[in-house]
């Protein structure tokens, strides 16, 4: 058997460990490690390589960021901030006709703002936002399937973890990266909310209502949301302003976050221990994903595949629009059954070769930020896809009484949104880019 087939054989043996529940950092890892050593043909070499790939992912500057990132969000919630952007969204647009779902999709794209992981907006908007949307008579279907679909916000509005690491991997400039997920972020944000509207239309007995509030407390409501907006500015603007690097913003952030929180009275040597030890754990696992993702893209290096990949489908003659298609196609099966970050770790070392080697008419560094922002959709478009998409079950987890079937099919309307959105920043891409041609 060739190398080349060897690594081919190998995904096949990946999905089938991480189908059988073993850890896919540990799977990647195994996988990695055994296509090395029968590369070898020794072990000696396999040990130099663990070392080598251990030391030079784990010594990259640019990783220090994603525990900040997921810090921010820990003190973000321990703030109540995700609870001050849902009631100032509900209090503007609550009244009206599916307003409390549509608020709660608002309050997840401000949530993402300060967070950069998208179970994560979707855990705490639905601890916030579920009581509020049964307490106004929304059926169990689109109270759920609105905030799974909200959550999918938390990594396509910078900051995103994903698109830290996507960036790592290319070698693509970070700030460059979240500045062209914007606007596919509010395009996001705006469909879902149009889709609410038309279902509220449609189902008016599956959304309820409430009486609107007074001009005096919307304006208080909303002046409770100031630390958002200052962070959000003082961390993005800075980045985009070339005043600090993401890691820098993103200590910036993580500091203005915990005293936002200290100063609301969520943060206290209880809660502060909690904090750091949420992110220490959920830090652990990624850098376990990348580890393992690290060892096995080298193992595809050695046996050629990325680079003979490339150039069989260069050779094919295909149209780059087709490939490109089948390419974002796989990633919406694969988001089935993987988490988004397994996902890019996987198969970007793969995918990215192939891409840059065909012909969009655009340049290298265009061509690279216009397809991460793709991936990034098309991979949260997974974490809302039946049958095991990720952030229904999250959601679900919340609302036990609401029958998983119901959320499945309330939140297809939102999979057609994504589809709609992802096929006009295929055909255009200048959506994605114009923000970096300015």
């Amino acid at each position: 058997m060739s190398n080349f087939e060897l690594a081919l054989w190998s995904f096949p043996l990946l999905l089938l460990l991480i189908f059988i529940r073993v850890p896919i950092g540990l799977a990647m890892l195994v996988c990695g490690l055994g296509g090395s050593w029968v590369v070898y043909g020794s072990a000696i070499p396999i040990l130099s390589q663990l070392k080598q790939v251990t030391y030079t992912t784990f010594a990259s500057y640019s990783l220090s960021v994603i525990p900040l990132f997921l810090l921010m969000g820990q003190f973000a919630a321990l703030g109540g901030l995700s609870q001050a952007l849902f009631k100032a969204a509900e209090a503007w647009i609550g009244h009206r006709k599916g307003g409390v779902a549509m608020a709660a999709v608002g309050a997840c794209a401000g949530f993402g703002a300060i967070c950069g992981s998208s179970l994560a907006t979707a855990a705490t908007m639905g601890q916030v936002a579920l009581p509020e949307l049964k307490r106004s008579g929304y059926a169990g279907g689109i109270s759920t399937a609105c905030l799974a679909a909200g959550g999918t916000l938390g990594i396509l509005i910078p900051p995103s973890v994903v698109l830290v690491i996507y960036a790592i991997l290319t070698e693509q400039n970070i700030a460059k990266l979240f500045l062209a997920a914007f606007v596919p972020g509010i395009l996001a944000a705006i469909g879902y909310m149009i889709v609410i509207a038309i279902y509220a239309r449609l189902k008016p007995q599956d959304v309820g209502s409430m009486e609107p509030m007074p001009m005096e407390e919307r304006l208080i409501a909303t002046a409770k949301v100031w630390p958002v907006l200052v962070i959000f500015a003082l961390v993005v603007g800075g980045i985009y302003g070339g005043f600090f690097t993401p890691t820098e913003g993103a200590a910036v952030g993580a500091f203005g976050t915990g005293m936002a929180a200290w100063f609301a009275g969520g943060l206290n040597r209880k809660t502060l221990i909690g904090a750091i030890v949420g992110t220490a754990v959920a830090s652990g696992m990624i850098y376990m994903i990348v580890l393992g993702a690290g060892v096995y893209n080298t193992f595809l290096a050695l046996s050629q595949l990325p680079q003979e990949a490339a150039m069989a489908v260069a050779g094919w003659g295909v149209s780059p629009w087709l490939v490109l298609i089948a390419i974002l196609v796989l990633y919406v099966i694969l988001g089935c059954f993987m988490d988004s970050l397994s996902m890019i770790l996987l198969t970007i070392p793969v995918f990215f070769p192939i891409i840059t080697g065909l012909d969009f008419g655009l340049g290298q560094e265009e061509l690279a930020i216009w397809f991460g922002i793709l991936v990034l959709i098309v991979v949260e478009v997974g974490l809302i896809t039946p049958p095991v998409g990720m952030n229904l079950f999250v959601i679900n987890s919340l609302s036990r009484e609401t029958p998983i079937s119901h959320t499945y099919r309330a939140v297809m309307p939102f999979v057609a949104s994504d589809m709609v959105r992802t096929a006009i920043l295929i055909a255009f891409p200048s959506i994605t880019l114009f923000a970096l041609r300015l």
